[in-house]
């Protein structure tokens, strides 16, 4: 197995550090000149003779990979999965090309949502203008008009976007266990409208203007000495910061701000409108979103949480928070939930719309509910 040149360097002067301190003061010289050196690193001349340019195919074509008859990624050519490690000890760039696959399989997404799932891209707001930061959504035919069910289908966070459960399924396993396509059009064979939701595109990044730039550096009315000391300070933290930024996103050579997309507070209506809400395996956390009674007493009454867990799918898992009810996805793996607790998840919207629409089972599901809460 070979060793980098990057690693080699760095295992050295780790090994020469170490020994350094172990020594006494004497030594202490010879740590400070270490870490000179170690400053003046040129980690850019470093990565150039160490690994190839990060440059990548914008197609699958180009990666030479596709989606075969059951929603697998395979080589176009030896029909094997995809191969991570392309490089032996490149990690970085390894990871890379992981990551522009990751952005052509977004896209590759949104394709079939239109395509095969015959859903229309909506841009938001509505009423933006034109040089206004834009989002975008997906939605059916009827998601404005149909007059019994909606589903409205919403990412976790991360780098997935619209149509995604797990960028990691879709490239390493398929697309049904990675995507939202199969609640999509079992949603639509039920009778649901349908709206994709795109959270993770909630802002856009711009480079910073010079003038920009140079507020955020002086923009104070401070003495000029003390604002040198400062700013002296602030390059030497911002230079070990950029240290490690470079080897870990060396093509981003811009400052960028973000600029966000405007969004609204609805608490009223979606306690009004919404049936029932499934999470899978969600990390929410009520408190730290100073979710207020009524929040708190609604998502007891109307969701309901399948996590990872060793247990048979809907079997009853006990919280430490009293948000919702929780029960067993029937899968440990995080990324599987939404996949594997499908059909129990249409069953609890099924039977949530039938409550809804019978004021007496309505009371007597909102009280078993809240029965099975507290017993927990």
């Amino acid at each position: 197995m070979s060793i980098s040149i990057i690693s080699l360097i760095w295992l050295t002067l780790w090994i020469n550090m170490a020994q350094l301190q172990q020594g006494g003061p004497d030594e202490k010289e010879k740590t400070t000149a270490l870490k000179d050196l170690l400053s003046r690193i040129d980690l850019d001349e470093l990565m150039k003779k160490d690994e190839p340019p990060l440059e990548f195919p914008d197609t699958l074509e180009g990666f030479e990979y596709a989606f075969n008859e059951k929603g697998q990624l395979r080589h176009i050519t030896t029909g094997e999965p995809f191969v991570f490690n392309a490089r032996e000890d490149l990690h970085r760039w390894n990871q890379k090309r992981y990551e522009a696959l990751g952005e052509i399989i977004t896209k590759y997404v949104y394709e079939l949502l239109e395509k095969d799932c015959k859903l229309k891209k909506i841009s938001l707001p509505v009423d933006a203008t034109e040089s206004e930061p834009k989002n975008f959504i997906f939605m059916s035919e009827d998601a404005m008009t149909n007059p019994d069910k909606l589903m409205v289908l919403i990412h976790g966070s991360g780098v997935v976007r619209a149509g995604q459960w797990a960028r990691k399924l879709i490239i390493n396993e398929d697309l049904d266990s990675g995507t939202q396509i199969p609640y999509i059009k079992r949603a639509m064979d039920e009778g649901y409208g349908v709206i994709v939701l795109n959270p993770n595109e909630n802002y856009i990044e711009v480079e910073k203007t010079k003038s920009q730039v140079q507020l955020s550096s002086d923009g104070s009315d401070e003495p000029a000495e003390k604002r040198e000391r400062k700013d002296k300070n602030f390059k030497e933290v911002k230079k070990r910061r950029d240290f490690y930024e470079k080897y870990r996103n060396p093509q981003k050579e811009k400052e960028m701000i973000p600029l966000y997309i405007r969004m609204i507070q609805r608490e009223a209506d979606v306690k009004n409108k919404v049936t029932a809400v499934a999470l899978t395996d969600s990390v929410h956390n009520v408190w730290h979103q100073e979710a207020g009674k009524t929040i708190r007493e609604w998502m007891r009454e109307n969701c309901c949480n399948w996590v990872s867990s060793s247990e048979p799918l809907d079997t009853s898992v006990e919280s430490m928070l009293p948000d919702c009810p929780r029960v067993s996805a029937g899968t440990e793996r995080h990324e599987l939930t939404s996949w594997k607790s499908l059909p129990s998840i249409f069953k609890f919207f099924t039977e949530a719309s039938e409550a809804k629409n019978s004021p007496l089972k309505a009371a007597l599901t909102r009280r078993s509910h809240r029965i099975k809460h507290e017993e927990i």
